[in-house]
């Protein structure tokens, strides 16, 4: 007895570590066929494929650690033999700008790439909040010109619409210049400042959540929430709140019927208000206007892409246009509340990351997916791109005499030699129990050859789908053995036509 409790004790716990998923074979093949249309949108616009590694040099992420001097915060961190620091990547950029950097006279400018895969953050896990998750990058890389950055936001766009979700979005834009131009009016430009416009940014990104009398809270003396929890405000004279609400309150589309290109003026022309004289606001302004005029022309509406001076992402990163992809319907959060789905794409322009790496400038814009959340998004609305084809499971080959296993082996290999994905049953259990593993391999048919099967050169097939429709109207075990249904006697050289011929029955092709 002490013994057998050694070993109970000694025997590892299964566990998941916090902040990672499992996925089986369903999800992984849904999933695939989500990013394979999204991989057919990127070329469409003449992106190419990169694949960059997972570990990079810790110094090489840059802005992406939230502490060089602590490499294990935020980031997965390890010292090589050589006593490098290592990191697994943050995101897919920051490797996309040390690929380009290093290849730079190898690679054509304006360099057009995609990039997906698992991304690593060493934070603490939550609900929605994972350690490891999947982004698909598309960037621009060497065009300085908005029109690159207008060509993302038509890509986000028709990347959605590809994916059913035509209707159920915005693509929202803005621009970090025109968010400086604004800290600029208010008396917040400046090194000295940088903490105070943090606060600021951080109270204009909690607009949706809290609306404008929250934030207005936020960005004076501060806000006490409902649990009592006081959070402290940027402090902000009443003017200058006023002056940053009406800035983020402005109307982003015209009603129906309306004039846009003079809707176009009196918007843009009241946010030229709202930035004053400030040089780099109206150049921000200049830039909005003109990524509008060419969405516009390319036929991408209000509905679909437009200015949002609401759109806060990264501005410490981000150098010019910033742009997110929102889903518009409804949903019922965990506290049984309907609120929008929100972001599922987001991004910008980076002219200054590649630039770490060289002497010269090198300006770069693009976007990312948030894989997981996109593929929710997706299972929210039913997506029939989720559904796909039913992949039906493998033909189980019975082992009824393990002394003649390699009889089996031959059907299997026939089968497969066919391109009919097929499996050799390997345990040692009967038949009744080979019969339940090929139910829940999700088999549509078992081949069953006993000796008597062998010397006649025969097999049996049992089509277990319609065996199972068969069986719902059987009453007892004696009147099953009689109708023994969906289960017939062929030579083996008409096995793989035969067991063809079920696979059509239950799943057809076109």
């Amino acid at each position: 007895m002490a013994k057998a409790a050694s070993n109970k004790a000694d025997t590892l716990k299964a566990r998941l570590p916090r902040g990672f998923v499992d996925r089986r074979e369903d999800e992984i093949a849904a999933q695939h066929r989500m990013l394979e249309t999204i991989r057919q949108s990127f070329e469409l616009y003449g992106f190419e494929a990169l694949e960059t590694p997972f570990v990079e040099y810790t110094e090489a992420l840059g802005k992406f650690l939230p502490d060089l001097d602590r490499p294990n915060e935020g980031v997965f961190s390890f010292q090589d033999d050589d006593e490098s620091w290592l990191s697994l990547r943050y995101d897919l950029t920051a490797p996309l700008a040390r690929h380009v950097a290093e290849h730079f006279d190898a690679i054509p400018k304006p360099y057009r790439s995609f990039r997906a895969g698992y991304v690593f953050r060493n934070e603490k896990p939550g609900p929605g909040r994972f350690r490891q998750f999947m982004q698909f990058d598309a960037d621009i890389v060497g065009a300085g010109s908005v029109a690159a950055d207008a060509e993302i936001c038509m890509l986000m766009a028709d990347t959605l619409e590809k994916l059913g979700l035509t209707g159920q979005f915005v693509v929202k834009v803005n621009n970090r210049k025109v968010l400086d131009g604004v800290m600029e009016a208010i008396g917040l430009a400046g090194a000295d400042k940088a903490g105070q416009r943090l606060t600021v940014l951080r109270a204009i990104d909690k607009l949706d959540r809290l609306g404008a009398d929250g934030v207005r809270q936020l960005l004076g003396a501060g806000r006490k929430d409902e649990s009592g929890d006081f959070t402290k405000g940027a402090g902000l004279d009443d003017a200058a709140v006023e002056r940053i609400l009406a800035y983020v309150s402005f109307q982003t589309a015209p009603v129906e019927g309306a004039d846009r290109m003079a809707f176009w003026e009196q918007f843009f022309g009241a946010w030229t208000d709202v930035v004053g004289e400030s040089v780099i606001g109206r150049e921000g302004i200049a830039e909005l206007h003109a990524m509008m005029r060419l969405c516009a022309a390319a036929g991408y509406g209000f509905d679909r892409i437009r200015a949002d001076p609401s759109v806060v992402r990264g501005l410490e990163y981000y150098t010019g246009p910033v742009y997110e992809a929102e889903l518009t319907f409804p949903v019922v959060n965990e506290e049984g509340q309907t609120v929008r789905f929100g972001s599922v794409a987001g991004g910008g322009r980076y002219d200054g990351l590649v630039g770490r790496f060289r002497a010269e400038p090198v300006p770069a814009t693009g976007f990312s997916i948030g894989v997981s959340r996109l593929f929710s998004a997706l299972q929210l609305i039913k997506s029939p791109l989720l559904e796909g084809t039913r992949k039906p499971g493998p033909v189980v080959v019975l082992v009824l005499d393990r002394e003649n296993i390699a009889d089996y082996q031959r059907l299997v290999a026939l089968l497969r030699g066919a391109d009919i994905r097929a499996e050799l049953y390997l345990g040692g259990s009967g038949m009744k129990a080979q019969m339940k593993y090929a139910d829940r391999r999700g088999s549509p048919c078992a081949i069953i050859q006993g000796s008597n099967e062998r010397e006649a050169g025969e097999v049996q097939i049992k089509d277990l789908i319609e065996g199972a429709k068969a069986a719902e109207g059987i009453s007892s075990n004696a009147e099953w053995k009689a109708a023994r249904p969906a289960q017939f006697s062929v030579p083996e050289a008409e096995m793989v036509a035969r067991v063809r011929e079920v696979l059509a029955r239950h799943f057809p092709v076109g």
